[in-house]
């Protein structure tokens, strides 16, 4: 296998992957991490920011990258899950271009987590072929490292969600899947782990899992989001750590671009 040496945390170099925990088959190998080479026409047509040219629409995710990392860092967290209210309204695209920005510092790497298994999005936003993913460690004890994809961008890794799950919130809240978030988010201090989920008024996966991770990202979309429909996400959100909401698909004239 091709070792990825820009994968592994600066901080601790040595390290070739998480530690298996007794009783549970956590690892995560990074040095072990298939290399997807991206095409980047398809890059470009998805609207994912590493095949952007530099421009209002990447520093937008740049800023948002740096707002979520300020609150993020004062509370010491490092894990976040992105949903929105309704389909549609472009979560799994803000979470894919914010994983990407994550990646870009210098002193950080990012892990983005599709467990959206009604609807996973993240294999075709980066046209990577479907596989093994979360569902299969979840239910098979598919070790890990061996689905771990880094998209061609460095200090990113994806895991992606896998098989559909017909029992995704049992799963999502089971006591495998809690040591695995508390695995993910303890082992590297640098770490920023995103799970993109889906719509919390539509399923429930996301109001379940919420109490496993730091904080959520809401994102709605303009001219599609309702009023209703944002104020009873945030009321189902009133226990969570709401880290803020992206304005997407704004028409802005000063904005000027499609994206948060």
């Amino acid at each position: 296998m091709n070792p990825i040496e820009n994968l592994v945390e600066k901080s601790n170099p040595a390290a070739a992957g998480l530690a298996t925990q007794p009783g549970d088959k956590v690892s995560i190998a990074y040095t072990q991490t298939r290399v997807h080479s991206p095409d980047q026409n398809l890059l470009k047509q998805n609207r994912i920011i590493s095949a952007a040219l530099p421009g209002k629409w990447l520093e937008s995710y740049r800023m948002l990258r740096t707002r979520c990392l300020q609150q993020m860092d004062a509370m010491e967290w490092k894990t976040m899950a992105i949903t929105s209210p309704s389909d549609g309204t472009g979560n799994s695209l803000t979470a894919a271009n914010l994983a990407i920005s994550m990646a870009m510092e210098l002193d950080r790497t990012a892990l983005l987590v599709d467990a959206n298994f009604q609807n996973p999005s993240i294999n075709q936003l980066f046209g990577i072929q479907p596989g093994a993913g979360l569902s299969d460690y979840l239910l098979n004890d598919t070790e890990l490292s061996s689905m771990l994809i880094n998209p061609g961008i460095e200090r990113l890794v994806v895991l992606p969600a896998g098989k559909p799950l017909f029992n995704s919130t049992e799963m999502l809240r089971s006591p495998k899947m809690v040591r695995l978030v508390n695995e993910l988010k303890s082992r590297y201090p640098s770490r920023i782990i995103i799970f993109d989920m889906p719509p919390i008024l539509s399923h429930d996966d996301t109001l379940g899992f919420s109490p496993y991770v730091d904080c959520v990202l809401l994102v709605i979309d303009e001219g599609h989001t309702k009023t209703d429909q944002l104020k009873h996400a945030a009321s189902l959100l009133k226990d969570t750590n709401v880290l803020g909401t992206v304005f997407n698909k704004a028409t802005d004239i000063k904005i000027g671009y499609t994206g948060v």
